[in-house]
């Protein structure tokens, strides 16, 4: 079951025996776990009939033991275990095995595994998604994030311009807890009857739409050399807002999509921004680059992208140059 499947199956109280919450992604893990805590049972039933473990304090006797006994107060008792990956799985499991063949049907047993995967090979395993749920939460790639901000607006009923999603990506990151409570910010300060804008990120998240690692892709790929030194020259003001690796993983990560242009068979928009993990809105932006930038001439910003990253490690470089100087040369070397 993906996502939407299981808390929609909540919000209308269809409710599984249990769950096995894992993966490295930690906010959809978070996510259902909230969920099943919010909506199962009312704030004066919880007293009696919710029970919250953590992994690292509890063994399975004390989960099986709190799973077997019978709500007082309510349809369910919920069994929320925090941190089970915590748990001593391949010492115990045979005993939570037997659990899972006999389980209490009046009970809702929540175990939230982060930052790993669960064995899926395991007769555990299969026994937990077979009469219950076990979803695997993924780690988001850097280009899918963009994607996921424009989905999450659409789930509130919102729109967001395409810059302004991938301008969120560029600096927020793959954290989806932090990504989700910007979005939430912008969602409650935007007036509900227009689109989220440039301007409402930088209003409201703090990222100059004008001066960040987003326009300078851009001037970059425009060659436009006075735009691309006006933001070097912002960043080299406000070093703690756009610390140089930023700026170099971002570049990166631009300049990979570049070279994978080069390569397309099929250019038409929709194949490059599937190819490319984009916004078909940008897709005419990486035509010009790759005009700009030959794939000989990709390959050398690559050299040069390397060179800077060992210079930020302070390898090859005097002992009192600064971060600006060397985003400075570096721009120079990617545009001559």
């Amino acid at each position: 079951m993906n996502v939407t499947a299981i808390l929609s199956d909540i919000k209308q109280r269809k409710f599984k025996p249990v769950y096995l919450l894992h993966g490295e992604e930690a906010y959809y893990i978070d996510l259902i776990s909230d969920r099943i805590e919010q909506t199962v049972l009312e704030e004066a039933q919880k007293g009696f009939d919710q029970t919250v473990l953590y992994g690292k304090d509890t063994d399975f006797s004390t989960i099986i033991n709190a799973a077997k006994r019978y709500p007082m107060m309510s349809e369910y008792q919920v069994i929320l275990v925090k941190e089970a990956q915590n748990l001593k799985w391949k010492a115990e499991d045979e005993l939570f095995a037997k659990y899972i063949e006999n389980l209490t049907p009046t009970t809702i047993l929540v175990l939230a595994y982060k930052h790993g995967k669960f064995d899926k090979r395991t007769k555990l395993f299969k026994q937990i998604a077979k009469i219950g749920v076990a979803f695997e939460s993924e780690k988001l790639y850097d280009n899918k994030v963009g994607g996921w901000i424009t989905e999450e607006v659409q789930r509130e009923g919102r729109k967001i311009h395409p810059q302004a999603a991938a301008l969120m990506a560029e600096y927020l990151g793959t954290d989806l807890s932090k990504v989700a409570n910007e979005v939430q910010k912008l969602i409650l300060n935007v007036p509900n009857d227009r689109e989220i804008a440039l301007k409402d990120v930088e209003d409201n998240i703090g990222i100059s739409k004008d001066y960040n690692v987003f326009e300078l892709n851009n001037a970059l790929g425009r060659r436009d050399v006075l735009k691309a030194f006006q933001i070097v020259d912002y960043f080299e003001a406000n070093p703690k807002a756009n610390p140089f690796v930023v700026v170099l993983g971002s570049l990166g990560g631009y300049f990979t999509k570049i070279l994978k242009y080069h390569y397309l068979g099929d250019k038409s928009s929709q194949s490059v921004a599937k190819a490319l993990g984009v916004n078909p809105f940008f897709t005419k932006e990486y035509d010009m680059a790759a005009r700009n930038y030959s794939r000989r001439k990709t390959f050398d910003v690559f050299a040069i992208l390397h060179e800077y990253d060992l210079k930020s490690k302070g390898l090859h470089v005097g002992p009192h140059t600064t971060s600006g100087e060397l985003m400075r040369e570096m721009i120079y070397k990617i545009l001559n």
